[in-house]
C-alpha cells in the first residue's frame, strides 16, 4: 500500500536551525526542502522558540480551566473556529512563520510541515498545583492533549489559508519516549500514551493533515505505531536496533499506509557529521531497508514509503554544520529518488552485518 506516492523518498527537515537571522533560515529551508517546507524553530534567536516555550503561549491556567473546555469545544465543533486564534504560535514565539507562510503561498507545495512537543514529553516539563509532574493528573492530561490538539489544528489552518492544496504534516515531537521503559513510565501506562497520541493524531486527520512522531533516542515504537500515526521517525544512525527490535509492528503499520522517516544523517556527534559522506549514508539506508527486509517485509513497500531525515534537529549545531547536515539530507534524497540502479541493489545485497 502506498499512499501519497509523491512523499516516496522526498527529504524532510526535523524543524530546529541555528540561525539568528530569519532570511539566512528559510533561504537554506528553501534550498533544500522545497518540497516539504517547515518552519524553522530558532532558539538562537529567542528562547521562546525551543521546542517546550513555544508550545506555552496560550496555555489554560491549570487553577481555572472551563473556558478552555469551551472555547475547545466550540472551536472542534465548527462553531466558533475564530477563537483558535487564542491558541496561536504568534512572532513572539516563532520568527520565521510568518515567512513560512508566505513561502508556502508562493511555491505552492504538495506538503508543508510543522511541528509542535507531544504531549508526553509535555506533561514531563510541566507541574500541577501540588508541585508534583503533570503527567500524574489526569485532568491535566486531558487539558495538554486538548490544548496541544488545538495548536496543531491551528498550524493546519495556516498552511491551508496559504494555500488550501497543500497537505500539512504535523511532527509531535516525543524526545522523552527515549525514557519509557519495556513496563511502561512509573506514572502511566503503555494505553494511556497511546490514547493521548491518538487524540491529537484523530484531531489532524480529521482536518486533512498527516500525523508523524519524533523520537532521537531509543523508542518504544509500536507506541506511536499503536495510536495510528501516519510516520515514525527514528534515529537509525545510532540507534538501528532498537528501531529493528520493532520489525514485526513496522511491517503491520506499512501495510496499513505508513511511512518511516528514517533519521539518516548524523547530528549528535560532530564529528561523525564531519567525515560522514553520502556514499555511506546511502550504504546505510540499504542496510537499513535489507535488515527489514530479511524480517519479511517487502522491499518495495519499505521503499515507496520512506522519506529521508536527520537523526535530530541541528538547532544546537553551528550554521556550517547545520548546512552539512540540512544538504546531506537532501542529496541522500535526490540520489535515492533518481538513481534506479541504487534501490535495485538494495534487493541484490544479502549481507547484513553491523555498521
Amino acid at each position: 500500500m502506498n499512499q501519497f506516492p509523491n512523499l516516496k523518498l522526498q527529504a524532510i527537515a526535523i524543524g530546529s536551525l541555528p540561525h539568528t537571522n530569519t532570511n539566512d533560515a528559510m533561504e537554506l529551508m528553501g534550498r533544500y526542502f522545497k518540497q516539504i517546507p517547515f518552519f524553522p524553530q530558532m532558539t538562537k534567536i529567542n528562547k521562546n522558540e525551543d521546542m517546550i516555550n513555544q508550545i506555552l503561549e496560550g496555555l489554560p491556567s491549570f487553577l481555572d480551566f472551563e473556558g478552555f473546555y469551551s472555547d475547545y469545544n466550540s472551536i472542534i465543533l465548527g462553531e466558533n473556529p475564530e477563537k483558535l486564534e487564542k491558541y496561536k504560535i504568534s512572532s513572539a514565539y516563532s520568527a520565521a512563520f510568518f515567512n513560512f507562510e508566505k513561502f508556502v503561498a508562493n511555491t505552492k507545495p504538495d506538503f508543508a510541515k510543522g511541528q509542535i512537543v507531544g504531549p508526553y514529553t509535555f506533561l514531563l516539563s510541566l507541574t500541577g498545583r501540588d508541585g508534583k509532574s503533570a503527567i500524574f493528573d489526569k485532568t491535566l492530561r486531558d487539558i495538554v492533549v486538548k490544548f496541544l490538539s488545538l495548536k496543531a489544528l491551528w498550524i493546519i489552518s495556516q498552511i491551508k489559508f496559504a494555500n488550501s492544496d497543500t497537505i500539512p504534516i504535523i511532527f509531535l515531537d516525543e524526545p522523552s519516549f527515549a525514557g519509557f521503559s519495556e513496563n511502561g513510565h512509573f506514572a502511566v501506562t503503555d494505553d494511556e500514551v497511546v490514547n493521548m497520541i491518538k487524540e491529537i493524531s484523530d484531531i489532524i486527520h480529521k482536518n486533512g493533515a498527516l500525523c508523524g512522531v519524533h523520537c532521537c533516542g531509543e523508542c518504544r515504537w509500536d507506541i506511536p505505531i499503536s495510536a495510528g500515526v501516519d510516520i515514525i521517525n527514528p534515529d537509525v544512525y545510532t540507534y538501528p536496533e532498537n528501531f529493528f527490535e520493532y520489525s514485526k509492528n513496522i511491517g503491520k503499520f506499512l501495510k496499513n499506509g505508513g511511512k518511516i522517516a528514517w533519521g539518516i544523517v548524523p547530528t549528535k556527534d560532530l564529528a561523525v557529521l564531519k567525515e560522514v559522506t553520502v556514499r555511506n549514508l546511502v550504504e546505510k539506508f540499504k542496510f537499513c531497508v535489507k535488515y527489514l527486509t530479511n524480517s519479511g517485509i517487502d522491499e518495495k513497500l519499505i521503499t515507496d514509503n520512506s522519506l529521508i531525515t536527520s537523526s535530530c534537529g541541528v538547532g544546537s549545531l553551528d550554521i556550517e554544520s547545520a548546512g552539512r547536515a540540512m544538504g546531506l539530507v537532501f542529496e541522500l534524497s535526490e540520489i535515492l529518488r533518481n538513481d534506479k540502479e541504487i534501490l535495485n541493489s538494495v534487493q541484490n545485497n544479502n549481507n547484513i552485518k553491523r555498521m
